[in-house]
């Protein structure tokens, strides 16, 4: 299958774009139309290729797209974005399944291309755990597997109680709509006893929406202690789940609190 880089051919229609018209905008607005330069450039006719880049992506069928894509990424030939949503206009999941097995490039270029799909979520899982995955390829694993909560509680808990990636399956379990005592118990532990991390375990119980949080949250931000920081995130926490605190405090003295009043605008004070 012949690769082209239409990215690289596109830059050298940019480049000399902008060289004849220099003068014509600001940096913003190049900002603005450069986008727009590019989705253009997807139906524009390439004398070389004998077709336009969305063009040529819509004549393969759904295997030829995928081995497209992990030919670009062997042999180091830019992946455009014209290949990328040629393969997420179609349903390619169980192709792109396998890849996330392979490269790092490729287990990147899977998840982004897989996202959410319910059939990827259970290997997600298997991959946050494994020492092999990298940490911004694991947040964007939990960031998919949290729109699919549901399908993965058990292992997250599991997980959980063995000690393998806490904070993530904390994470996952409070994205979870299906109600279950054992995680609630579990979010609340993690409030009651991580003083260190209290806004971060409100912000899971807020996501949980389980009201039977409420007392336990009111009860922390009645408290003399709490930070401005942690008294915000209590407060988001309370009335995401419907819950009200309108007693007065006094946070003058709080560093973050003179930090952003220091970077008020006049009209915001």
């Amino acid at each position: 299958m012949k690769l082209y880089d239409f990215d690289g051919m596109f830059d050298a229609k940019l480049t000399e774009y902008i060289r004849k018209n220099s003068d014509k905008y600001n940096e913003s607005e190049w900002e603005e139309i450069i986008p727009k330069l590019y989705k253009s450039f997807g139906d524009t006719y390439i004398k070389s290729v004998g077709d336009t880049p969305n063009g040529f992506y819509s004549k393969l069928d759904d295997g030829e797209l995928v081995k497209a894509l992990c030919a670009h990424l062997k042999k180091d030939v830019p992946v455009s974005e014209f290949l990328c949503s040629a393969i997420e206009s179609r349903d390619a999941v169980e192709l792109l399944i396998p890849l996330l097995d392979g490269s790092e490039a490729e287990r990147e270029y899977a998840v982004h291309l897989i996202g959410s799909d319910g059939r990827a979520i259970k290997k997600y899982m298997q991959m946050l755990i494994s020492p092999d995955i990298g940490g911004d390829l694991k947040n964007s694993l939990v960031d998919n597997i949290k729109e699919k909560a549901d399908l993965v509680t058990a292992e997250a808990v599991e997980n959980y109680e063995r000690g393998a990636e806490r904070e993530y399956m904390l994470e996952i379990m409070s994205r979870s709509v299906i109600r279950d005592d054992k995680i609630f118990e579990i979010l609340m532990k993690e409030f009651r006893t991580d003083p260190d991390n209290l806004p971060m375990h409100a912000s899971y119980l807020a996501a949980y929406g389980d009201e039977r949080a409420l007392d336990c949250l009111l009860d922390k931000i009645d408290e003399e202690g709490i930070s401005f920081i942690e008294y915000k995130e209590l407060l988001l926490a309370i009335e995401s789940l419907g819950g009200t605190y309108d007693k007065e405090r006094d946070f003058s003295s709080d560093p973050y609190y003179q930090l952003l009043k220091a970077h008020e605008t006049p009209a915001a004070k």
